[in-house]
């Protein structure tokens, strides 16, 4: 990647709205190339003239603004891009497959699905009633990874065994008897998806952006910039992000609610939670969470048959269920 591969990507991304710091240097530094006076442009994108005059003046205006070059790229800026990227894509195809079957379920019902993903909060949706009150929190959870040695240590099979970290437990079961409002996990996984193997078939020159971004020891507001790269690649409808929303969309998705993973914790204890067998877990397995296993097949309740089960009987039937935990 060069310089001006690296303004294409930006200017495609951000547009005309204000780019965020430092790259409102480059924008405008591309302003002033348009022959925007040097004080308009700094004026515009909020910075003094002297720090503008500085980026128009320098050899290459990129690197003078990151304090890293897009020619010189270093394999691991490449390979954490691979992961990250590839995660968010995977996390936006799941997201936008549950919206095709909540509304292919749901098309009659009184019911409003509200997408709050722009909050970065952990709650993904809120389900409103009629009146516009809501009734459900929901948070999307895609589970990729194949825990092989599942069967020796939790006593379940591999292919259905799914982790939650006991911590996202707690503190969703903490924010539904706050706010009286049922906190529900949306499960689905498909093994063939990784991170770093859909980040691969990403187009290379959004890997290149968020590798020098990664790099760069001025760079601010990295996950802002991983969205813009993310959407870019929905928007535009990839072949990776088609395919990948096409194999989420038909692999099986199930539901858990707070309570009844809460109560699964405490039943299941120490057959399930593998930490509190290891001694030194966080020195053997540095950065693991303390994950809780659940039992697709047994703990968890097809998606579509709780959505069917809400459309046919309503709400006040489902949300009595989901406060004895048969959810």
């Amino acid at each position: 990647m060069n310089s001006a591969e690296f303004l294409s990507v930006l200017t495609a991304l951000y547009a005309e709205d204000k780019w965020p710091k430092p790259l409102h240097l480059l924008q405008g530094y591309l302003l002033a190339r348009r022959g925007v006076d040097i004080a308009d442009a700094s004026a515009r994108v909020g910075t003094a003239p002297r720090f503008l005059q500085r980026v128009v003046d320098a050899a290459d205006p990129v690197e003078a603004v990151l304090g890293a070059s897009p020619t010189e790229i270093e394999r691991e800026s490449r390979e954490r891009a691979f992961k990250t990227l590839g995660q968010l894509l995977v996390g936006r195809a799941a997201e936008t497959a549950f919206e095709a079957i909540y509304n292919e379920e749901m098309e009659s019902a009184e019911m409003e699905l509200r997408d709050l993903r722009e909050s970065r909060s952990d709650t993904d949706y809120r389900l409103y009633n009629g009146d516009g009150r809501p009734i459900y929190r929901l948070n999307i959870k895609f589970h990729g990874a194949l825990f092989v040695n599942a069967r020796q240590v939790v006593g379940l099979d591999p292919e259905d065994c799914f982790a939650l970290a006991t911590y996202k437990i707690r503190g969703a079961l903490k924010k539904q008897e706050d706010e009286h409002l049922p906190y529900i996990f949306v499960v689905v996984g498909e093994r063939s998806l990784t991170g770093e193997k859909v980040g691969k078939q990403i187009p290379g020159h959004y890997i290149d952006t968020a590798a020098l971004y990664y790099q760069s020891p001025k760079a601010k507001g990295k996950r802002d910039l991983e969205d813009r790269l993310v959407e870019q690649v929905v928007r535009n409808q990839d072949l990776i992000f088609q395919q990948t929303y096409e194999a989420i969309l038909s692999a099986d998705w199930y539901i858990l609610s707070a309570r009844r993973a809460d109560r699964l914790v405490r039943k299941l204890l120490y057959e399930r939670v593998f930490a509190l067998s290891v001694p030194s877990f966080t020195r053997a397995y540095r950065g693991a969470e303390v994950d809780m296993h659940f039992s697709l097949s047994e703990d968890l309740t097809p998606l579509r048959d709780f959505l069917h089960t809400l459309r046919e009987s309503g709400h006040p039937v489902v949300v009595s269920k989901l406060e004895r935990g048969d959810y």
